[in-house]
């Protein structure tokens, strides 16, 4: 999902997976200071766009929509932090790890990004609208609606 903004962004990529315990999988990639549209790189001269990948896990869908709510909002308002943490210091990474936990999230090390995901644009320093995430929680609902039948039986009989 593509987003066109104008100006001074940040933008976040989420994506939701179940895993092996039936436990919700909430990825969230948020670029900071972003002028672009997702999938589009940056000059190397460009020292306001920075990227954070983080996750966290819930128990149900509805318990993983309103942590989404609060990790963006601690997002939003931590960007100088974290910015801190993890660029400035970036000869000690296990900070921006601290400084995550904190939050409860987790720094996400993996590559690969689950194919269907919902994107948000949001104006730095302003609080994400709950409004806002009516878009992206209906793209979430369908990406763990599309599962295979054979996973929801393997859950169900757990």
């Amino acid at each position: 999902m593509h987003l066109k903004t104008a100006g001074n962004t940040n933008e976040y990529l989420c994506a939701i997976e179940r895993n092996q315990n039936g436990k919700y999988n909430v990825r969230v990639r948020a670029t900071f200071g972003s002028e672009k549209r997702f999938g589009q790189r940056t000059g190397a001269n460009d020292q306001k766009v920075w990227m954070l990948p983080v996750y966290f896990l819930a128990s149900s869908f509805n318990a993983a929509m309103k942590k989404l709510e609060e990790s963006l909002q601690i997002l939003q308002k931590s960007e100088d932090r974290l910015r801190f943490w993890t660029i400035e210091r970036n000869d000690d990474p296990k900070l921006a790890g601290d400084l995550l936990e904190e939050f409860g999230l987790w720094l996400d090390r993996r590559r690969e990004f689950p194919r269907k995901a919902a994107a948000l644009a949001v104006a730095p320093e302003r609080a994400v609208a709950a409004s806002m995430l009516a878009p992206v929680r209906k793209v979430l609902a369908d990406s763990i609606s599309q599962e295979r039948p054979g996973d929801r039986a393997s859950l169900a009989s757990d």
